[in-house]
């Protein structure tokens, strides 16, 4: 996984729309990404569903940003199903790249583990979690206190 001081990497993949986004357009504030393995799965759906309701305080201090291997269309449909607004983004093809490249992607399974990467305005990573496993949601409240104890930018 990697690590806090390292330089987050530059991706630009699409979201729920189809829509290009690149990490590097967001400097000048946080992201949050949240790294899950797959779209409809009961434990994903959970996972976006608490973040879903707690968006908005997160949003006050970071941009957040869902990424999976699944495709584009997929994530409009898991959006839609669960009616969220959180920003899906397909690491589709080539399956994985980004998540890899942050440390997240678990071979055996063909998909990315729950992790949350916290970058700085900069484009610093600044905080990371990974859960021991996918089937452990991280709780929102790890995601306030590494807000809680980044620095705020003037």
């Amino acid at each position: 996984m990697i690590a806090a001081g390292e330089p987050a990497p530059d991706f630009t993949l699409r979201d729920h729309d189809g829509q290009q986004l690149t990490l590097s357009e967001l400097r000048g504030r946080k992201v949050l990404l949240v790294f899950y393995p797959l779209d409809f799965s009961p434990t994903c759906t959970d996972q976006l569903s608490l973040y879903e309701e707690v968006r908005p305080e997160i949003e006050a201090r970071a941009e957040i940003l869902a990424i999976s291997v699944d495709h584009s269309f997929a994530h409009r449909a898991f959006r839609e199903k669960l009616g969220i607004e959180i920003r899906l983004l397909a690491d589709f093809e080539p399956k994985g790249e980004v998540t890899r490249a942050y440390g997240a992607y678990i071979e055996r399974v063909g998909h990315g583990n729950r992790s949350l990467v916290l970058v700085d305005e900069e484009g610093t990573v600044e905080w990371v979690h990974e859960a021991e496993t996918p089937l452990e949601i991280p709780g929102a409240n790890l995601i306030f206190d590494a807000l809680e104890a980044s620095p705020t930018e003037p």
